[in-house]
């Protein structure tokens, strides 16, 4: 964010973060692993950037409200984010600030190894419909 003065107004402009070309590319494979379209938008999001409101979040990923709440809740059920909040100036609800804590690549091992799992998985069932169809 930083302030500019426009005719004796002083205005705040809010700096927000919109994917690009690689970051919809980054977001799109991770739907193909498994994660839902708009936690992967989030999640490409909040790499990119160091704290984040919820509504720098909608504007950035092109969410609705509930939907990047209902992102985050996930993103906070795998423990991948912080979140605090801060108060606004004046009166007001407190605003949600939220911060990525886990390291992309650890996101990345984490989304193999459940990849894998399933593949076992799968492979585990194949075999046995193998060994029933034989017998």
């Amino acid at each position: 964010m930083y302030i500019y003065q426009l005719g004796g107004i002083k205005m705040k402009v809010l700096e927000t973060l919109h994917l690009d070309e690689k970051d919809l590319e980054f977001a799109e494979t991770l739907t193909n692993l498994g994660l839902k379209r708009n936690v992967a938008k989030i999640l490409v999001h909040l790499k990119s950037a160091e704290e984040v409101t919820a509504r720098d979040l909608e504007i950035a990923s092109d969410l609705r409200q509930p939907e990047v709440s209902i992102a985050m809740r996930e993103l906070k059920n795998l423990n991948w984010i912080s979140e605090r909040e801060e108060k606004k100036p004046g009166k007001g609800r407190p605003y949600k600030v939220y911060k990525l804590k886990t390291k992309t690549g650890n996101i990345i091992a984490f989304l193999e190894d459940q990849k894998k799992k399933e593949s076992q998985i799968v492979m585990a069932n194949i075999k046995k419909l193998k060994e029933l169809s034989s017998a």
